[in-house]
């Protein structure tokens, strides 16, 4: 019988390898799920960007365009929930983060602009969407703590209401130039509420926390265009800046 020659058995190594290659097979799968997410997400965002260039009376259109679009974000979501839930969360959530990101606040624009509750011909702006019913939407759990399996994050779901903020403050400049200068009222009213909310926060992620510093300057960007319209008595006499 030949005698190992060295220290270290080779087969420790063998088996590493074994388990890098089974790592790195997983994260392929999960990286193209996540790169299917994207694409629809973008399309996704592509769809409720004409918000910024349609007129309130005509947004439902806006809206049912967008109906296909989330339901391919929900699928693929399905997807990758299913795949991801057989492997650690924080092993590989890396991969997929910024895509649910995304889509998390695709579906807050969207809800926001009156596609959650929408009635039959009829939009009502300002809804924000919690945690939950952006779990429900998507079929996934939401701040998981008693099993390993692929959820919505608190995280996550704050980076998408930063975002929020940052598209609103752009949607209430180019509101006015649709002639509309109720919406901007709204927009002011809301972002200031959620920057009330992120100011209760103690936030430990660095990241988000160095996101949701810069959203004082959002709302000043949307109190300019609150002033401006208001300095030249384009305010509706039932509105008001509150």
């Amino acid at each position: 019988m030949a005698q190992q020659s060295g220290m270290v058995d080779p087969a420790v190594f063998q088996d590493l390898q074994a388990r890098v290659d089974e790592d790195a097979a997983v994260r392929d799968e999960l990286k193209a799920f996540a790169q299917t997410l994207e694409k629809q997400t973008r399309n996704l965002s592509f769809v409720l960007s004409r918000a910024h260039s349609t007129p309130i009376a005509n947004l439902s259109t806006v809206l049912e365009a967008a109906e296909t679009p989330i339901q391919n974000v929900v699928e693929t979501i399905g997807k990758l929930s299913a795949s991801a839930s057989k492997v650690p969360y924080y092993k590989f959530n890396n991969t997929w983060t910024r895509q649910t990101q995304d889509a998390t606040f695709n579906l807050l624009l969207w809800g926001w602009l009156g596609g959650y509750q929408r009635d039959a011909g009829q939009v009502k702006n300002g809804r924000l969407l919690t945690i939950e019913e952006v779990g429900q939407i998507l079929n996934i759990p939401v701040n998981l703590k008693d099993r390993d399996s692929f959820h919505l994050t608190i995280e996550e779901y704050l980076h998408a209401l930063v975002s929020l903020v940052e598209e609103l403050s752009r949607l209430a400049r180019n509101s006015v130039t649709l002639g509309d200068y109720e919406r901007p009222l709204l927009i002011n009213q809301f972002v200031k509420d959620l920057l009330a909310g992120f100011q209760i926060l103690n936030l430990k992620n660095d990241s988000l926390r160095r996101r949701s510093d810069g959203l004082k300057y959002k709302v000043k960007e949307v109190e300019d265009v609150v002033y401006d319209i208001s300095l030249r008595n384009l305010v509706p006499a039932k509105g008001g800046e509150n």
